[in-house]
């Protein structure tokens, strides 16, 4: 069976598409909602093409990726690709995943899209095994919650003020 390779979610958040783009463009601030991240080297929205490290755990693993950004359209899209990954620090080029928000604005605030793409290169067979070890599941799957929690506190705090 082939992988799903792409995963995304929504949530209608009561605030403007410029607001929100000030904060899903700011790396730093992903750790406030992620499950994940904890943490950027950068603060700030950033321009296409510059990069940042982010931290991560899942339990008690931890692990640093270096991303570039791929779209900066204020109000709009917010994208970026992981292309290196290390224990303390990202050292291994590899080709990860891709992350976007998209902000369209709707009666009510905006609708906030948030899509994870599986750019992995390595064969299902690997894939299967290393998610199974990695997640307990599907890279997919586990992201899929990922996203909906994400999602969930991004609009939390995003109409607390």
């Amino acid at each position: 069976m082939d992988r799903v390779r792409t995963v995304s979610d929504e949530v209608l958040v009561a605030a403007t598409p410029e607001a929100l783009y000030a904060l899903v463009s700011d790396p730093s601030q992903m750790r406030r909602w992620s499950p994940e991240n904890t943490g950027a080297s950068t603060t700030g929205s950033l321009p296409v093409g510059a990069e940042f490290d982010g931290t991560n755990r899942r339990g008690r693993r931890r692990w640093v990726t270096r991303a570039v950004v791929t779209a900066a359209d204020p109000g709009s899209r917010f994208a970026f690709r992981v292309h290196r990954i290390g224990l303390g620090r990202p050292l291994v080029p590899a080709r990860n995943a891709s992350w976007e928000y998209r902000l369209t604005p709707v009666d009510g605030g905006t609708l906030v899209t948030e899509t994870w793409t599986d750019d992995r290169p390595w064969p299902d067979t690997l894939v299967r095994a290393f998610d199974t070890v990695a997640t307990g599941t599907t890279f997919a799957a586990f992201q899929r919650g990922n996203i909906r929690r994400t999602l969930d506190r991004l609009k939390a705090d995003a109409e607390q003020g």
